[in-house]
């Protein structure tokens, strides 16, 4: 188990990678987001997660810069949007994100939502053709580890039948409420590491009950057991806030293991902090996670 956030998952590839990460989603760009990024660094995190779709990219790169920290310290990830699907524009968007953060490789980059059949009925060749760009940067050395978010187990066995470097990554919605074991299963099955996205629910379940009343017995907060509940189940955890205090808060997980008897407590609760976003409906026009 997880003793510190220095601790590592290890991607398929054989690269480490922090066990809790410092989510952007939502994090307005400008001083918001440079600043959130300098904090969580300040706070320990040597994980950031950020996305073309979230606007930010430029200003998480500044925030990193700002740190001080060294960039060979930092796990960096970043996401593909769905408007640069394709070979030649994938190739083109992951050298417009180095050029935004400022940094000449990306630790992790991710298909952000897979093509389906309600954009295309050829959205198996437009994964394949995007995912060919995410190989070739891959061998340029541009990026050290590839990876998928938001896709079903169908999705992957599609992409499987071509990819000649698999996913090492599924990043997917994750928390109390909505976690997904039957995909979580089976990526880790098939060698993947799940990260989660929105550990908190979006802030939706950081009132309910019975994860404060949990809480209340290891003396820490709602969010905290959220971030607890994903390394528990094997999941790597990308909190998020642009508040200071709170940023350090959501890494302090720690010094506490849930029991088993709270783990099926949270993993029985209704579904509740669900944000919407499914892949089979294709949110190709929202910025979404």
């Amino acid at each position: 188990m997880f003793k510190s956030s220095d601790d590592k998952f290890i991607l398929s590839n054989g690269v480490e990678i922090p066990c809790i990460g410092y989510g952007t989603w939502q994090t307005p760009s400008g001083d918001v987001a440079r600043t959130s990024v300098k904090a969580a660094l300040d706070a320990g995190y040597r994980h950031i997660d950020t996305a073309a779709a979230y606007g930010n990219e430029e200003d998480v790169g500044s925030g990193i810069i700002d740190s001080g920290v060294s960039r060979k310290e930092i796990f960096l990830t970043t996401k593909h949007w769905v408007t640069e699907r394709g070979y030649e524009k994938t190739v083109a968007a992951i050298d417009e994100s180095l050029k935004k953060l400022k940094t000449d490789y990306i630790d992790l980059y991710l298909i952000h939502w897979p093509c389906v059949e309600k954009i295309s009925p050829d959205w198996k060749e437009i994964n394949a053709s995007t995912w060919a760009g995410f190989e070739k940067a891959y061998k340029d050395g541009k990026i050290r580890a590839l990876g998928v978010s938001n896709f079903l187990p169908e999705h992957l066995s599609a992409l499987f039948e071509t990819a000649e470097i698999k996913p090492a990554v599924n990043q997917i919605e994750f928390h109390p409420g909505y976690y997904q074991p039957e995909n979580v299963r089976w990526c880790k099955e098939n060698g993947m590491v799940i990260e989660g996205w929105s550990p908190l629910g979006c802030g939706a379940v950081l009132n309910d009950p019975t994860i404060n009343a949990i809480a209340g017995k290891y003396n820490v907060c709602a969010a905290q057991v959220c971030v607890r509940f994903a390394l528990q189940s094997g999941v790597l955890p990308l909190p998020k806030s642009v508040h200071a205090d709170r940023i350090k808060l959501n890494k302090e997980v720690f010094g506490f293991e849930l029991s088993a008897e709270d783990m099926t407590a949270l993993m029985t609760l209704p579904p509740i902090g669900y944000s919407g976003f499914h892949p089979a409906q294709a949110p190709a026009d929202a910025l979404c996670e």
